[in-house]
């Protein structure tokens, strides 16, 4: 960090949710100031959904009625998908049944809207794609090196302070709902201090959740970008999990 100046990267309060449209408003706003200020903008990231939001834009999907959207959120997951079977069976047949987050963002858009999510999805707005000159490399490493990695990250996040860190959270009394409730470590390190598991079950939990997660990433960052991006799949040194790196050299266009 004291090499370059980072954006986007802690500025967002922990009782704050954040989402790919609102992070990628601001990452479109650093990245003109970056370009105004002569300098080059680099994206590095694991989340293959931001990246693309901000590149392919956001489908404009009106705002889902609150009580509605709680009550699908409510639905235990099978009951969800079965209900997509027969709403909307395309977008049943792409997603997994297990995959409650996007089962139920399907579901409350088809009762919403009338629409199907795949329809909304192909009309995306806003994004910066072809308005810059994209260098992109995607990381991916080979996956022994990557688990021992995410392995040795969890343990030197514990010698930095991380279960300081997780008391702080729980000071504030935070709802247990908040993404930075749910962060990778952070259940598994309350449920230490709180005295309802030992400390070497906590490290072996905390660093199974974070190599699944990687896993994830690495299969999204395998086959979803385009077959034309670079892959790069030597081992980099401090690089924890699969990644793509973006160069920006051209202006946006307004």
């Amino acid at each position: 960090m004291a090499r370059a100046p980072h954006r986007l990267f802690g500025y967002i309060d922990g009782d704050e949710a954040c989402s790919a449209a609102r992070w990628a408003r601001d990452a479109k706003r650093e990245i003109a100031a970056a370009h105004e200020g002569g300098r080059l903008p680099i994206l590095a990231g694991g989340t293959g959904l931001y990246i693309r939001t901000l590149l392919d834009g956001i489908a404009p999907v009106p705002e889902i009625d609150p009580a509605l959207r709680v009550a699908i959120r409510e639905m235990p997951v099978e009951d969800a998908y079965a209900a997509l079977t027969r709403e909307d069976p395309a977008a049943a047949e792409r997603l997994a049944p297990a995959d409650s987050a996007r089962v139920a963002r399907a579901l409350e858009v088809i009762r919403a809207t009338g629409r199907s999510i795949s329809g909304w999805q192909a009309e995306r707005r806003g994004g910066i794609g072809d308005a810059v000159d994209l260098h992109p490399l995607i990381l991916l490493p080979p996956r022994e090196w990557l688990i021992a990695r995410c392995d040795a990250r969890f343990t030197a996040m514990l010698e930095d302070g991380a279960a300081e860190e997780v008391k702080a959270l729980l000071a504030r009394g935070l709802p247990p709902d908040r993404p930075v409730m749910r962060a990778i470590g952070v259940p598994e390190i309350a449920a230490w201090l709180a005295g309802r598991t030992d400390r070497d079950s906590m490290v072996e939990q905390a660093r199974t959740a974070t190599r699944q997660y990687a896993k994830r990433q690495y299969t999204w960052f395998s086959r979803q970008p385009p077959a034309a991006w670079p892959r790069c799949n030597d081992t980099i040194d401090n690089k924890t999990e699969a990644s793509v790196v973006i160069k920006f050299h051209s202006k946006l266009l307004t």
